[in-house]
């Protein structure tokens, strides 16, 4: 086949794919093209968008967040509706040593003896540094939640219930004196 029957095919057969547009240069060349948007509005669009993407990222990330990473800033801004008190203390504890103290430790070291088999490396409930710059909302989304390898309470515990051990586990770093008393 001569050249010129080649392009005359590419020609009429391109003209039955959707689409496509076949155009004879000056010079002999068989040009297809694309139909569809011209090259000159992608390159008015995509940097519109561009500019779009960095404005809006930022805008976004200015969020507070919370040092727990996953918990939503409304629920680490929430406070403890239930008062620290002996009671309140007390069903704490009773938690406290029913689903935390096997990892937690019995005094809040973080030396529980799941977390010794397993090797977990939890932190020191008893160092008050610990939990100074977490609030008790924080505190609460994650005991009802989970956070990495510890497991949610979820809905089996009362919502009183679950600031109660809030309360607890914020009085493991108060020496003793500082406990609430009986009222």
């Amino acid at each position: 086949m001569r050249r010129r029957e080649v392009m005359e095919t590419l020609v009429t057969k391109s003209h039955k794919l959707p689409g496509l547009r076949c155009y004879n240069s000056s010079e002999g060349r068989l040009l297809i093209r694309k139909e569809g948007v011209p090259v000159s509005r992608i390159a008015l669009v995509l940097p519109a968008l561009l500019l779009l993407l960095i404005v809006a990222l930022p805008a976004q990330s200015q969020a507070p967040k919370s040092p727990y990473g996953a918990v939503p800033a409304e629920d680490a801004a929430k406070s403890n509706p239930v008062k620290s008190t002996a009671e309140s203390l007390a069903k704490g504890k009773k938690w406290y040593g029913i689903d935390c103290a096997m990892c937690h430790g019995d005094t809040g070291d973080g030396k529980g003896d799941v977390a010794q088999d397993t090797k977990l490396q939890i932190v020191d409930f008893t160092d008050p540094a610990t939990l100074k710059s977490r609030t008790d909302g924080e505190m609460y989304w994650v005991i009802k939640n989970g956070h990495q390898d510890m497991p949610p309470e979820g809905p089996r515990v009362k919502t009183d219930d679950l600031w109660n051990l809030v309360n607890y586990v914020r009085s493991l770093s108060k020496p003793k004196s500082e406990a609430p008393q009986k009222p």
